[in-house]
């Protein structure tokens, strides 16, 4: 690949990269400078190495042997923000979630301000369907671009995603890098009050200073998962230093030197718990990648 223009590199620590601050290497980790590099790389590689794409590293456990083949991880060429005709925002899928609300509040565009309550970056909430406070992407997306396994370059409507409850019908390979949001006129100073509110609700009522995933587990049709979790007797229920948050029940927190097998074990255990005492399987919403020590 002479014309690549991305960083690669082998055996790159991937807990640095992670929220939880756990998970092995990669065998090799690849930075592409912008789409046409992606794609350049993507065409380029032999079709028989298994390629990973991780975002921002909120909603991800990575397991503590690491993961093989590619790991792909967007940065700087994927943070363009840019604000449209009819309350539109085109923004690269590197983008914090965060960064969309303040953006779009600061353009006086309405209806994105949940983003401000989504931990993560806008790749992640295209392929989970990220929502918070009544609202999911597939309310307010346009259209994604992806570049798929070949190289080859889509652009996809808000149906051909597929969308349900964080889910994504869009085929698994394709690596999303960019998204275009529609909101409506806004008033900037409303909007952001609305986010002030957001996140005053999230650090009273979720874990945000600890080291967390996020919500660990989908809420089932009809309930939610931290009242089961509550009612299973498992709020600070610990593996190692790994624990279930005592503030949020639906967040595990690595209290310190806590491996990813101590994690994944901790969740296992609450699900085992929620089973038994209520007859509901737990959906891990946490994706978890790579292979055990």
């Amino acid at each position: 690949m002479p014309h690549l223009r991305g960083r690669l590199g082998a055996g790159s620590v991937l807990k640095d990269y992670t929220w939880f601050r756990v998970g092995g290497p990669a065998e090799v980790l690849f930075s592409p400078a912008d789409e046409a590099d992606l794609a350049y790389f993507m065409k380029a590689l032999p079709a028989d190495v298994p390629v990973t794409t991780i975002g921002l590293g909120s909603n991800l456990l990575v397991r503590d042997g690491g993961i093989d083949g590619v790991v792909i991880r967007l940065g700087r060429g994927f943070n363009q923000i840019q604000v449209e005709e009819g309350s539109r925002l085109r923004v690269g899928t590197a983008v914090p979630d965060t960064k969309v609300a303040r953006a779009a509040a600061d353009a006086g565009i309405a209806g994105l301000a949940f983003y401000r309550g989504i931990p993560g970056g806008v790749g992640g909430a295209l392929r989970m369907n990220g929502g918070a406070h009544g609202t999911e992407t597939c309310d307010v997306l346009v259209e994604a671009r992806a570049v798929d396994r070949s190289g080859e370059i889509h652009v996809l409507s808000v149906d051909d995603m597929g969308y349900s409850y964080r889910h994504c019908g869009a085929p698994d390979d394709y690596i999303f890098t960019e998204a275009l949001f529609q909101g409506s006129p806004g008033d900037p100073a409303e909007i952001l009050a609305e986010m002030d509110e957001i996140a005053a609700y999230r650090e009273e009522v979720q874990p945000i200073k600890s080291r967390t995933g996020g919500s660990t587990f989908k809420n089932p049709q009809g309930n939610k998962s931290w009242q089961l979790i509550d009612a299973a007797g498992c709020r600070g229920l610990a593996v190692g230093d790994a624990k279930v948050s005592e503030l949020h029940c639906n967040f595990l927190i690595n209290e310190g030197n806590a491996s990813a097998a101590d994690l994944e074990a901790l969740g296992e255990t609450v699900r085992a718990r929620v089973k038994e005492t209520s007859g509901v399987q737990l959906e891990w919403e946490i994706k978890r990648l790579g292979k055990p020590a």
